[in-house]
């Protein structure tokens, strides 16, 4: 019982600074342009969070039990792993720089799996072809985690791009005032959206470390663990979500009502549409590269480019940064007799 109550401290743990980052990183432009007040945000984030959440759980069941060989996966694998995710995002956090607490997860389950394996990397699900399914609803590591990776980023910054685009041609003979007036209240609607949509991608991320203990025949998830890990991240952006916040909310570009209902309306679809495949998609990209591609459709000149390039190394780095740390952490405990 001991041992459960401390896996369960550490996922509370991980939730409450995964807020500082995803939660974060979903009201940022709605903060950004003022239309809500951070503490409004937050509040609109945590009940969008929860309905989405309690909506599906297909992400979860991808990383609980289909990126490694479950049979390595231990309390002690569980511990490390949202360690190693955790000191990631602390790190990253005080830097001001938004990076993927799914990666972070993902890339800590697999560093401590490996280690509680001895290093025998065929403990990883590397790639899971299915003869009756196409090859973009394959499971393991690379058609869940790594393609998407690097095509939800792409996906978010053009798509973004194109619909700014065509706002521009929409409202190109409103008065600013009226603009400005109509977006505002739309904000409302994509800031709901962008609210529901990253728990269906694993924002509540600490879930699939739960399910160790927690799991059923259908691998289901509790809902109360559903509820408790929903608002243990409001209260982790509460306490901490506003470096990111003015990252992506302020310094990437300079936002206006119409950016963030394009920005926010790209990043949602991105992730429902990922999330229907089960793919940890993450909301930190999807948000990030949308804000990139509303601010290219402005003007090149508009973004800080050299944040943008910090901001896309932190996103390369976190998956083997992760898995680093979790690692060591694993091999340390077996050092001195945890097992």
């Amino acid at each position: 019982m001991t041992l459960i109550l401390i896996v369960i401290l550490v996922a509370l743990v991980f939730e409450f600074i995964n807020g500082y980052h995803d939660t974060a990183n979903s009201i940022a432009t709605v903060v950004g342009t003022k239309v809500l007040t951070p503490r409004q945000a937050i509040v609109l984030a945590a009940i969008t969070n929860l309905f989405g959440a309690l909506m599906g759980s297909a992400v979860a069941t991808t990383v609980g039990k289909g990126l490694v060989d479950t049979h390595y996966v231990t309390s002690l694998t569980i511990v490390c792993g949202l360690l190693g995710g955790t000191v990631w995002n602390l790190l990253t956090w005080w830097l001001g720089l938004p990076s993927s607490s799914s990666h972070a997860l993902i890339g800590g389950l697999l560093g401590s799996t490996l280690a509680a394996a001895r290093t025998d990397w065929h403990v990883i699900i590397w790639a899971s072809p299915a003869s009756d399914k196409p090859w973009y609803a394959w499971g393991g590591l690379l058609y869940k985690v790594v393609i998407p990776m690097f095509s939800s980023p792409l996906l978010g910054f053009v798509v973004g791009f194109l619909l700014m685009g065509f706002l521009f041609f929409v409202v190109s003979s409103w008065k600013p005032r009226t603009v400005n007036a109509a977006f505002g209240k739309l904000q409302l609607l994509s800031a709901s959206y962008m609210g529901f949509s990253p728990t269906q991608t694993g924002q509540l991320n600490g879930l699939p470390a739960w399910l160790h203990f927690f799991q059923t025949p259908k691998f289901e998830i509790a809902i109360w663990v559903k509820v408790m890990c929903a608002l243990t991240m409001a209260a982790g952006t509460a306490a901490g979500g506003w470096r990111i916040i003015r990252t992506l909310g302020h310094k990437v570009v300079k936002l206006h009502p119409i950016h963030g209902f394009a920005a926010e309306t790209t990043a949602a679809t991105v992730l429902v549409v990922a999330a229907k495949f089960g793919m940890p998609v993450s909301t930190t990209h999807a948000i990030s590269t949308s804000i990139m591609g509303v601010g290219a459709a402005k003007s090149f000149k508009a973004l800080k480019w050299d944040l943008v390039e910090k901001i896309i190394w932190t996103w390369f780095l976190t998956l083997p940064a992760t898995g680093v740390i979790a690692y060591l952490l694993v091999r340390l405990c077996s050092a001195v007799g945890l097992e």
